[in-house]
């Protein structure tokens, strides 16, 4: 049964959240981005609440995937510049701690062993974008527009780990284009550019979350976290060696969990079907 989480439930005891609405079933923890009002947009009280709950997650392995959605019209329109007209804080060192609690909310997506399928609508602008970019899976609506806003407001485009991840996902062609800039990328060009693997309506759209999630969960739980880590490393690999030495590891130490003997006869059982048939 799906259950909202709340401060006092199990999934993240203690955590209070006002702009984030969580669900858990089970192994699965669904959250969505709940200011429609504000396209969903960044305050100071959200990005606290992100930065805590991915934060929170890396040490909850009883959550084996996580969902990201938003309510309303917009996945997510960057900062709120009605509550941020300027500065973040009159001194330097004020500014960078403020700038870093936004930059953490991707690093620990990152970090966080559960994947990440991001469900995007409407516009995923400046820290929308990088939030976007962070998740390991990204589905659209048509209405997506994505851009790196922050070179049309006097800022580097390069801000929020947009610069790593557009190059590494799209190739550095696409990420000179977007981030010098500011230009929107619709649905279309988004699928043709491999930031999103599916773009459709809603109702098709949900269909083709459910596949993703029940294709992750058909997977053992330390399989599908280490891949998650695996692939986090060999992105910033030296070389072939340190990619194979982590993938070697991560074989033996998947194949002492119940899960793989269960899933080895698994498969046998069903070639042994298919040999028969």
């Amino acid at each position: 049964m799906s259950q909202p989480v709340t401060d006092d439930a199990d999934a993240l005891r203690g955590l209070d959240f006002r702009h984030l609405r969580l669900v858990r079933s089970g192994v699965r923890l669904d959250v969505q981005l709940n200011r429609p009002d504000a396209a969903n947009s960044l305050n100071d009280r959200l990005i606290m609440e992100l930065g805590r709950l991915f934060s929170a997650l890396y040490w909850r392995h009883d959550i084996r995937l996580v969902t990201l959605s938003a309510a309303g019209k917009h996945f997510c329109a960057g900062l709120d510049m009605k509550e941020r007209k300027g500065r973040a804080d009159p001194t330097v060192n004020g500014a960078l701690v403020a700038q870093r609690r936004i930059s953490e909310i991707v690093i620990a997506m990152r970090r966080c062993p559960q994947p990440i399928i991001a469900r995007l609508n409407g516009a995923a602008s400046g820290g929308g974008f990088a939030i976007a970019l962070a998740a390991d899976i990204r589905i659209a609506t048509p209405d997506l527009r994505m851009n790196a806003a922050f070179v049309k407001i006097g800022l580097s485009g390069c801000d929020i780990g947009v610069s790593y991840f557009l190059p590494r996902i799209a190739g550095a062609g696409v990420a000179s284009e977007f981030l010098l800039t500011g230009r929107f990328m619709d649905a279309e060009r988004a699928l043709r550019a491999g930031l999103v693997s599916a773009v459709a309506p809603d109702d098709e759209l949900d269909v083709i979350m459910e596949g993703f999630v029940e294709d992750m969960l058909a997977t053992s739980p330390l399989g599908l976290r280490l891949t998650k880590e695996a692939l986090n490393i060999a992105i910033d690999a030296a070389g072939l060696e340190q990619v194979v030495a982590m993938e070697d590891r991560n074989q033996i130490l998947c194949t002492y969990e119940p899960d793989f003997e269960q899933a080895l006869e698994a498969f046998r059982n069903r070639s042994e079907q298919r040999a028969r048939s």
